[in-house]
């Protein structure tokens, strides 16, 4: 089956029809490093916003394993990989804000200039009609990833072409201190490597979403 394709126009007047007939909606958005699905959520997350909708935007960096446990555990180099993060964490965190209505839920956030996480960032408020989460791995195919889909209301995957995200993954670790070289490796050694991994979950996702 051929998957849809949605532009942003598209997944606005897709999540404002989701609103309609759901108490909280929950949409996922994936895809390889460096392929914008931050910047999707931010965009989405304001078109929502004008259009009268509360919406919140939870990543799931978020749930990266702190440095000083990566590095104790040899797992620095390879930081972006699947056992690199508390997906169990995760996953509960998902539960709640698809159950728990009537309190605050509270998110982790990622700060990229620490490249740490930080703990109780992001208010899903009682009154929060749209929930933005995402990340690399909704669509993997391992536990306990696979069992996200079936909390969200659908999954997007943000695709991009491959040079434009690479360029972009380069000049994103320029910005946090590494040098040219140290960037590309970084770039084409561990993240690719990741990015092949979240290509091979994309048959899985809802449809496909386009950026401009």
């Amino acid at each position: 089956m051929t998957q849809p394709s949605l532009d942003l126009d598209a997944a606005l007047r897709t999540l404002v029809d989701l609103s309609a007939t759901h108490d909280r909606v929950v949409v996922g958005l994936t895809g390889p490093p460096a392929t914008g699905k931050s910047t999707a959520a931010d965009l989405l997350e304001r078109g929502c916003r004008e259009r009268g909708l509360r919406t919140v935007v939870v990543p799931m960096d978020g749930f990266h394993l702190a440095q000083a446990v990566l590095d104790e555990r040899g797992l620095g180099p390879v930081k972006g990989a699947p056992h690199t993060f508390d997906a169990d964490g995760y996953l509960t965190l998902l539960q709640r804000i698809r159950r728990d209505h009537d309190r605050t839920v509270w998110a982790p956030a990622f700060d990229r200039s620490l490249e740490e996480p930080i703990a109780g960032s992001i208010a899903v408020a009682p009154d929060t009609q749209v929930v933005l989460t995402e990340g690399n791995y909704l669509l993997l195919d391992e536990s306990p990833w696979r069992e996200l889909p079936g909390l969200l209301d659908s999954v997007w995957y943000v695709d991009t072409p491959d040079p434009l995200r690479q360029d972009r993954l380069i000049q994103r670790h320029r910005r946090y201190g590494r040098s040219r070289a140290e960037a590309a490796e970084r770039a084409l050694g561990t993240d690719e490597r990741n990015a092949e991994l979240v290509r091979s979950t994309r048959h899985r996702a809802g449809a496909i979403l386009l950026l401009p």
